[in-house]
């Protein structure tokens, strides 16, 4: 991608509003002497669309995801998991255009993270979130292994900046305990899963992560001592609304909300209690919801305790704050309720490149119009070094 970025047209034009941040001790713009370390926690990798054929045997080709010819001949989108969804031709005409086109080696993406000011990154799908979206478990799990292995053939020699997440398929939970520790061996930083193990609807007699069944997996990933994230909609259908509204409809309640549903069920359910090493988070969800969630958990601990089962040794929240985290690209509601709920240490900043709900290429701006609340040690710890200790970066000198 070219050095030189495009000024911005009318439709982006907003992205460069900002009050500036020229009272802070120290810059989110690329190229300041006094920048911030900056860790995007959430950015997608550009799969080769083959990625999947050449890896897996051909008796699974028919059920991978791809396009379809409708009765009509217009091109639909097939995934086992989702209904189908008519492809349209859009444009991406300037930055959006950019966006949608950026980042195919680790090379063009290091070069994308310089004219932002990101110094590392974690790595997730882009193609690959359809990994999860099936009720075969063990189809779901042969896709996860495929992208695992080219994501670290990929991306590997660069994982002191560029580290892709180990993507397992939860419901096979003897063939994710396997996956995770051929992960862990390769070196990869953390683990994706789904946010809802057995994809669909809800459906009370699934199996969930509140349950006992999954301690076999907990007991795994703490001894591998990785980090476990939960990707916005990887659990069911984002795209449940249609008509009227429906990119936004289905952007904030059926992929963003329902994301919070695995926090919940660890966080209730004595999980950390028995496994009080485990580290998990959300990404991509926002933050704006983690202050409610946490007080509504206490809430219902507190005055439902004669439904409650099992006695925790904390309440819910605090299992949040001392184990898990959020991350957000834009979330000034959240930000302005960190300090005073004790998060600053839970909220992981991100650039979502190339995703257009991301900052990219103006995250400077996006951080001077959202954490100006902050003082400079909690925005530090927001813009990099909470990620870096999660997910264990080592700081550069010139840093610290």
């Amino acid at each position: 991608m070219s050095s030189q970025l495009p000024h911005p047209d009318e439709n982006n034009t907003w992205r460069l509003e900002t009050p500036g941040s020229s009272d802070w001790p120290r810059s989110p713009h690329p190229y300041a002497g006094n920048k911030y370390y900056m860790v995007s926690a959430d950015g997608h990798l550009r799969e080769p669309k083959d990625l999947w054929h050449k890896r897996l045997p051909e008796e699974l080709w028919d059920r991978l995801p791809g396009m379809v010819l409708g009765a009509d001949g217009t091109k639909m989108q097939k995934t086992e998991g989702f209904r189908p969804i008519r492809l349209r031709d859009i444009k991406f005409d300037g930055e959006d255009g950019l966006r949608n086109a950026a980042s195919m080696t680790p090379e063009d993406r290091l070069k994308d993270l310089e004219l932002d000011g990101v110094d590392a990154e974690i790595l997730f799908p882009n193609l690959g979130l359809t990994m999860w979206a099936t009720p075969d478990a063990k189809f779901s799990q042969a896709m996860c292994h495929a992208f695992n292995d080219w994501a670290w053939e990929t991306y590997g020699p660069y994982n002191d900046r560029l580290s892709p997440m180990a993507c397992v398929a939860s419901a096979d939970i003897k063939g994710a305990i396997t996956e995770i520790e051929r992960c862990a061996k390769l070196g990869f930083r953390g683990i994706s899963m789904p946010c809802k193990p057995v994809w669909g609807p809800p459906d009370h007699e699934a199996i969930n992560y509140n349950l006992p069944e999954f301690d076999p997996l907990w007991a795994c990933v703490q001894d591998v001592d990785l980090p476990i994230t939960f990707h916005v909609s990887t659990g069911r259908d984002p795209r449940t609304s249609r008509g009227n509204g429906g990119a936004v409809i289905n952007y904030a309640v059926h992929s963003l909300a329902p994301t919070m549903e695995a926090i919940v069920n660890i966080c209730a359910s004595g999980v950390v209690d028995r496994f009080p090493k485990l580290k998990f988070g959300t990404i991509e969800a926002g933050i704006g919801w983690v202050a409610w969630a946490l007080q509504a958990m206490d809430e219902a601990y507190k005055k439902h305790h004669m439904f409650v089962r099992p006695k925790l040794d904390r309440l819910p929240s605090e299992y949040f704050q001392t184990n898990g985290f959020a991350s957000f690209q834009e979330d000034k509601v959240g930000l302005d309720l960190a300090r005073e709920h004790g998060l600053v240490n839970n909220f992981l900043w991100a650039s979502d490149l190339p995703h257009h709900e991301g900052t990219w290429p103006h995250s400077a701006q996006a951080i001077e119009r959202t954490m100006g609340q902050l003082n400079d040690t909690e925005r530090a710890r927001v813009l990099g070094l909470n990620s870096a200790r999660i997910f264990g970066f080592e700081v550069p000198a010139r840093y610290l």
